[in-house]
């Protein structure tokens, strides 16, 4: 299942990145987004989702959200 999917306010173990993109991945992993980390999504708007990794809150794009598997 992808993060875009994720139920508000549950928090998931994140089991991989799924993209070719290595600039995304860098990306996430420079959030703190990485395979065993926990991710919490906290709202959903149209297109985009307000995301709790670690300590910090991040907007992330819907593209995002569905390269995050949880």
């Amino acid at each position: 299942m992808s993060l875009d999917e994720a139920v508000l306010g549950t928090e998931y173990m994140i089991k991989d990145i799924s993209t070719s993109d290595e600039e995304m991945k860098s990306f996430l992993f420079s959030l703190g987004c990485y395979s065993g980390e926990p991710i919490t999504v906290v709202s959903r708007k149209k297109n985009n989702c307000v995301v709790s990794i670690k300590d910090g809150r991040y907007n992330i794009d819907i593209d995002l959200a569905k390269a995050i598997l949880i």
